[in-house]
């Protein structure tokens, strides 16, 4: 079996609950969304995958892709896994390839913590298929003032159900015109659906500059936690750090 990649290689999480830590990213190619903020380039299936030749190296070579399970097997072990909390499928959006994760990701071991799914949460079938085969999810809720898209609650609903039977947190991107209402029909959901989730709230950024002012972060962050008990304000940090 082979799957389109864009890139691997290891760096430091630079978003959600999971900052700091050092992750091996596995970059799918494609998406099912189009979301006006997407910083990820999604136009033609790629002819060559980007993969680090060592960890800290900045070097690169390039595989012809499709890759097959072995291929990226073989990457992500040179990359000293065994010094990685866990490795990152994140794309794009990882779960179009769910029927080739069930021989892919037993095949990518040797991390501290396991596997790291990194999803738009819109696909709960796809989840449904693969979750006991992952560790951790990270999931977006699509809020419609930012990403530009119909509501999604109903998809996001399904799909985090599934996803809280394993360590799971959901994360939303805000902009200055994110209405409270927007945050407060999330928060909802979580409550309603799987209230020990912890909502991590990012802020939109581009060119390094925030798309929300810190007061009216502050006023959503506070509108959230009259309905959960964890919400938590996590920019991008990597964007700061200048790392991929």
């Amino acid at each position: 079996m082979t799957v389109p990649v864009t890139e691997i290689f290891s760096s430091v999480q630079g978003e959600g609950l999971l900052v700091g830590c050092r992750q091996i990213f596995i970059r799918l190619y494609g998406c099912n969304l189009k979301c006006s903020y997407c910083d990820t380039v999604l136009h033609e299936e790629p002819d060559l995958c980007r993969v680090e030749t060592a960890p800290d190296t900045g070097i690169f070579e390039y595989l012809p892709n499709p890759l097959g399970i072995n291929d990226i097997a073989r990457v992500v072990e040179r990359l000293a896994v065994g010094l990685h909390h866990s490795i990152s499928l994140t794309g794009g959006e990882p779960l179009l390839y769910s029927n080739v994760f069930r021989e892919l990701l037993p095949a990518l071991r040797g991390s501290r913590r396991g596997i790291y799914l990194e999803t738009n949460g819109t696909l709960p079938g796809e989840l449904a298929r693969v979750i006991d085969l992952l560790d951790m999810v990270a999931m977006d809720f699509k809020l419609p003032s930012v990403s530009g898209l119909p509501p999604l609650w109903s998809k996001h609903g399904r799909f985090l159900e599934i996803a809280a039977t394993k360590e799971t947190y959901v994360k939303v991107v805000v902009a200055e015109q994110t209405p409270s209402r927007e945050i407060e029909t999330a928060a909802g959901l979580i409550k309603n659906t799987a209230p020990g989730v912890p909502l991590v709230i990012q802020p939109l950024t581009a060119g390094g500059t925030m798309g929300i002012s810190p007061a009216r972060l502050s006023i959503l962050q506070r509108q959230a936690l009259k309905i959960l008990d964890d919400v938590r304000v996590i920019p991008q940090t990597h964007k700061l750090m200048g790392v991929l």
